[in-house]
């Protein structure tokens, strides 16, 4: 979903949001320093396949996914990270590793960790690496209906 799709939508909810443009950076820390957030203020989207099916695990950029924990949580007898030659064909109109986690709009589980959801607001690339959007924790929860569990580590 290109930035201005995910504008529209958002628009077309009527939700708040703002956009952010920063140099082009590409890790989450990158992007977190050079959009001038903190790492554990910035959500980055990491894809992994529970029991062979896609899903978006959605977590603080100073922290990683524990996959133990996860597959825990979810029940699923294997968790792992899914390639990005696996992936990228689900989200053509998006920079590889920019997409928005917003999962549910192509049809895959989203999980969130917990201590995102203790945020007032959430900042995540809008599908490039110059650009984030910001809005409020609640007004994402409602649009995306995602699971809020424990995985993420530091």
């Amino acid at each position: 979903m290109p930035v201005q799709k995910l504008k529209a939508f958002l628009d077309e909810k009527g939700i708040r949001y703002v956009s952010i443009i920063h140099s082009r950076a590409y890790t989450a820390q990158e992007i977190a320093a050079s959009a001038h957030i903190k790492g554990k203020e910035l959500a980055k989207a990491v894809m992994v396949k529970v029991d062979g099916k896609m899903a978006m695990a959605v977590l603080p950029a100073s922290h990683r996914v524990s996959f133990d924990l996860l597959k825990g949580v979810t029940g699923a007898r294997e968790v792992v990270l899914a390639t990005e030659e696996e992936f990228k064909g689900l989200f053509p109109d998006c920079e590889p590793g920019a997409m928005p986690p917003f999962g549910n709009l192509w049809g895959m589980d989203v999980f969130v960790a917990a201590r995102l959801a203790d945020d007032k607001e959430i900042s995540f690339n809008a599908g490039s690496h110059t650009e984030l959007m910001k809005l409020a924790y609640d007004d994402f929860e409602r649009l995306v209906a995602p699971k809020v569990v424990e995985f993420a580590v530091r």
